[in-house]
């Protein structure tokens, strides 16, 4: 019986741990919508509800223009790692020789490596070749960075697919770039959405290396949120992190709602939480 009752115990021990990691990682985050309602200027007394800190956030110019450089930079940088790093797949992919595993090993290196690391390399580089910081460079040093993780998700998607595929859509008559166009990405299309997500999030909101690359205006948002928590923190704040969790919901439902509208049964979400993928 004491056996029986220690093991009834557990799901109960383990779901609250669950509840209480969830309250642990969410809770702040609640705090920060809580709080953008706020009426007074305080980040720690909820006075009653007001819109005050989206008028003042939406009015001003700095943080607008910064909020859509973010956008930007995410935007073609997402697009840009995805390219790169699904033809960087699909060639280590067929590459079994020593070399080809020693490129897929280097490959790896942006995720193991401090970031401060990558950010002092990409400003060193861009002096070096004589480049002014802007936007470009920042977006050309996000691409760089991400085109590992867009790698290391599209290599697993193509590590579970059977070569038989390939092979029979050869047999077909399809010549190679027609295997790949007609049959190999349409079977990738949850891990492109899922990479070019992942890599949307990081970008938008990364600090360490848009904080070396980046030039003194436009500035990215998290480095403008940055400079100006340095003279106070002000309660629109709470309304841009507010406005962005937004969004960011509205990336994960459209994660979910376009391989549906595609007549795909899954979605790229599935391939991160390990549902089946067809």
């Amino acid at each position: 019986m004491s056996t029986r009752a220690r093991v009834e115990r557990k799901p109960a021990l383990t779901m609250t741990f669950t509840v209480l990691f969830f309250a642990w990682l969410y809770l702040p985050i609640l705090a920060v919508v809580v709080f953008s309602f706020n009426d007074i200027k305080s980040l720690s007394t909820f006075n009653g509800f007001s819109l005050r800190w989206y008028s003042s956030f939406f009015h001003d110019s700095d943080l607008i223009t910064s909020l859509f450089a973010s956008l930007g930079i995410a935007a073609v940088s997402a697009v840009g790692s995805l390219v790169l790093g699904t033809m960087l797949a699909l060639g280590l992919e067929r590459i079994t020789s020593r070399p080809g595993r020693a490129i897929g090993a280097v490959t790896l290196l942006p995720l193991v490596t401090p970031e401060i690391v990558t950010g002092v390399a990409a400003l060193l580089f861009f002096h070096g070749l004589d480049m002014k910081l802007s936007l470009v460079t920042v977006t050309l040093a996000e691409i760089t960075f991400s085109i590992a993780y867009v790698t290391v998700i599209v290599r697993g998607r193509l590590a579970a697919m059977s070569p038989e595929v390939e092979e029979a859509a050869r047999d077909l008559g399809c010549t190679p770039w027609q295997a790949v166009r007609l049959v190999i990405l349409p079977t990738l299309t949850p891990a492109l959405l899922g990479a070019s997500l992942l890599v949307f999030a990081l970008v938008f909101d990364d600090f360490v290396l848009a904080f070396f690359t980046t030039g003194v205006d436009p500035q990215p948002l998290p480095v403008r949120i940055y400079s100006s928590i340095r003279f106070g923190v002000s309660p629109a704040i709470n309304a841009v992190g507010t406005c962005v969790l937004a969004f960011s919901a509205l990336i994960i439902v459209l994660a979910l709602v376009v391989p549906r509208l595609l007549h795909r049964e899954s979605s790229s979400l599935d391939l991160i939480t390990g549902g089946e993928t067809r």
